[in-house]
């Protein structure tokens, strides 16, 4: 079986990047291949970076082809969507199949564990979460799972659960290593959140008017505190709505408050403090106390909080590390073995059900069932290639 498959994320760049792999790939480049030079691809060493054009419906598109291996090729061409897409058109009408570049990462990966840490980089929305990744990558989930079968082998039971917890304790983390903490900004009308917001991501993102009721749908905007990715959303203020559509955004900012992974309370500090803001308060105990306006006379006494002004930017800093301190209290230290997926969690959850019940045998089961894939893909594709498909 020989498979195309692009390599590259699809959309506008520079230059895109297909892989064609199997016995057959030399043979069909290079019947569609035209090098610049008198020598065909087959011809030339493994390695060796070749340049030539590439017929491609009516036009012929410049491409860089090189032999990585006796059964892989590279095709650079250049990015978008209608280059890479005529081009492997070709190649699959000369008798390539076409691979998802996710199946094609877990199949050629041993460890699967590996190969799902690799499918998430591409998803990575920052550098320190990419680099947590690329531990998963060289084998710090992998290691800490073989850790564990040890441990039970040996009969240490407890040492298992205990190496359980610790990654469970991660897995908060890792569950956000690609997709952003969501982190919802409440509070009264006009107490400043969309100010804050704007302040926090350094543009405009939602509308500042001192009219109440002003934001009535959810406006949300991705960024990154201290590297960790977060998605800040603006709310209606909380109040009694005077008319059915306000009281509908007060009624979803509700929602969203409670569904989020950190709630900011945001209050105006130039204000006296009212029933209503204690009232708030109150209803949401975990929620992280912030008082805006703080470039503004203060009005009376009031809770302990973080004090920040968006106008003038006082107070932005300690408030993202504050943010930063209840999202991620404990960040992984470099190669650390972080759990980053729903399916991870799940097992360890079972193997803590099967330590607990004395299960051991079934336990080591659990863990074996994670380095199975990489096999049974194998398995699949000898039987495909045993049976004439190509």
């Amino acid at each position: 079986m020989t498979r195309v498959v692009l390599l590259t994320a699809p959309g506008r760049a520079a230059i895109a990047t297909l892989l064609v792999a199997g016995p057959r790939a030399t043979e069909i480049v290079s019947r569609l291949f035209q090098p610049a030079g008198k020598k065909s691809l087959s011809e030339q060493p493994l390695g060796r970076i070749v340049f030539g054009r590439w017929p491609a419906g009516t036009v012929a598109e410049e491409v860089v082809v090189c032999r990585t291996a006796a059964d892989r090729v590279e095709v650079n061409c250049h990015g978008g969507v209608a280059a890479p897409r005529a081009i492997a058109s070709s190649l699959i009408a000369a008798g390539c199949e076409e691979f998802d570049w996710r199946t094609w990462t877990r199949e050629s990966l041993a460890d699967p564990l590996a190969a799902d840490a690799e499918i998430a980089l591409a998803d990575a929305p920052t550098e320190r979460t990419a680099r947590i990744l690329l531990d998963q990558r060289s084998g710090a989930l992998r290691r800490q799972f073989d850790a564990i079968a040890g441990a039970i082998r040996t009969g240490d039971a407890a040492g298992a659960v205990s190496l359980v917890d610790e990654l469970l304790a991660r897995m908060d983390v890792g569950l956000h290593l690609a997709k952003p903490w969501r982190v919802v900004l409440a509070g009264r009308p006009n107490v400043g959140k969309s100010s804050l917001i704007n302040a926090l991501v350094g543009y405009e993102r939602a509308i500042v008017h001192a009219a109440p009721g002003t934001t009535r749908d959810i406006v949300t905007a991705l960024t990154a505190l201290d590297g960790w990715p977060v998605e800040l959303a603006d709310t209606a203020g909380l109040r009694l709505g005077d008319e059915p559509l306000e009281a509908a955004g007060i009624e979803l900012a509700r929602e969203q408050a409670a569904a989020a992974d950190l709630l900011l309370l945001v209050f105006d500090r130039s204000a006296a403090w009212s029933v209503e803001d204690d009232a708030l308060a109150k209803a949401w105990p975990a929620a992280l106390v912030i008082h805006n306006k703080c470039d503004l006379p203060a009005a009376g006494d009031r809770p302990a909080g973080v004090e920040v002004s968006a106008q003038s930017g006082v107070g932005l800093a300690e408030l993202a590390r504050a943010v930063v301190s209840r999202l991620v209290p404990n960040p992984p230290e470099p190669g650390d073995a972080v759990p980053f997926l729903e399916s991870h969690v799940e097992l360890l959850e079972r193997l803590k059900q099967s330590l607990a019940a004395g299960q051991h045998d079934r336990a080591l089961k659990q863990i074996a069932d994670v380095g199975c894939h990489r096999q049974l893909v194998v398995g699949v594709a000898q039987q495909q290639e045993g049976s004439g498909k190509a």
